[in-house]
């Protein structure tokens, strides 16, 4: 196996100037960098992460966990991360909590096992107890709460800015003409969920429409239990016009409900989702989006993660809240001949 000496000797550098290419700790010029990295490559060296982990105390390794990493917002969050971490020399470690607070538990403990000099944190559904992060802190681990953000504890954030978010679908929703607009809801306990629904009531409240209970369906972050309870809530007469689910498993739900009921989008019912769901040039109808930068929500959170560690700063708890986007596809378009699009044409003449 080669040894940093070997790699030196080959490069035409002293041992100290590999490791800071390596490690990235110390700025090295371009062309002694691309010598180092070319000697790397030719002896297929690989560094000791270990041993000088042992040696200096830090592993450069950061630590994310998310709650589900097969919906499709999520690795985006994981790239953007990722980008931020590597840019300063640092291994991002990624795991997935399945939403169980049990297995955050388990997780925040593992991470501390592994030495992580920091953690990217995104709280599972059920409820955490506070500890959990104040006990990752209390060991000197800085950690940055990202997507869904405690409530009790002041701790660096970044998410999207939940209210307007929810805000831009409905806006929409009602500028095209529908009044009756469902919202099905992710669990209550989680703060984003519960501002999304407060930015549906004040949009509908500005537009002069009193919210309706037996039009908010409150779900949770399993597809299949938000279709059972959109196959019920679409039975029942009269229907809604349009429905706003807050988050991406609860879009596919509602769009498994439709189908089961025999309903098509938008047709019959009108839908915008938060988070795209799948590849839109692959599927029909296009389903009409919130966009959340799940890229920016990571990379950003990363790089005050960073900042945290390397600059050992501290007071106020960074709050970073980045705005949302609406794109409109098919699912919120008004068919020709639609009743809503003949009633506002009528309107408009």
């Amino acid at each position: 196996m080669p040894t940093i000496k070997e790699v030196a000797n080959l490069a035409g550098v002293a041992v100290g100037t590999v490791s800071h290419v390596i490690t990235g700790s110390v700025p090295v010029s371009a062309p002694l960098r691309r010598k180092v990295q070319a000697a790397i490559r030719q002896l297929d060296y690989h560094p000791n992460h270990v041993a000088r982990s042992l040696k200096t105390s830090k592993t450069r390794t950061l630590g994310i966990i998310v709650p589900d990493m097969t919906i499709p917002y999520f690795p985006k969050v994981i790239r953007g991360a990722e980008t931020a971490a590597r840019s300063k020399g640092y291994s991002l470690i990624a795991v997935n909590s399945d939403d169980s607070g049990t297995r955050q538990k388990e997780l925040l403990s593992l991470l501390r096992s592994q030495r992580v000099e920091g953690i990217l944190l995104v709280m599972a559904a059920a409820p955490t107890p506070i500890a959990q992060i104040s006990g990752t802190v209390a060991a000197g681990i800085h950690v940055v709460c990202l997507d869904r953000i405690p409530d009790r504890f002041a701790v660096d954030s970044v998410s999207v800015e939940d209210l307007s978010a929810a805000g831009l679908g409905v806006d929409h929703l009602i500028s095209v003409g529908h009044r009756r607009i469902a919202i099905v809801t992710g669990p209550m306990s989680l703060r984003n969920e519960r501002q999304r629904l407060a930015g549906y009531e004040q949009s509908l409240r500005r537009a002069g429409i009193v919210p309706r209970e037996d039009l908010i369906w409150h779900g949770n972050l399993r597809t299949e239990d938000v279709t059972i309870l959109c196959r019920e809530r679409l039975l029942a007469v009269p229907r809604p016009d349009a429905i706003l689910a807050t988050n991406g498993p609860t879009g596919l739900g509602v769009l498994r409900a439709l189908r089961d009921c025999g309903l098509k989008t938008p047709e019959d019912i009108a839908l915008v989702t938060f988070d795209e769901l799948t590849v839109d040039d692959l599927f029909t109808p296009v389903v009409t989006t919130v966009v959340q930068p799940a890229y920016e929500i990571g990379y950003r959170a990363a790089e005050i993660l960073l900042d945290r560690i390397e600059q050992g700063s501290s007071g106020q708890p960074n709050t970073v809240r980045l705005p949302a986007t609406l794109k409109i596809a098919d699912t919120s378009r008004l068919p020709a001949g639609h009743a809503l699009a003949a009633r506002n044409g009528h309107q408009k003449k």
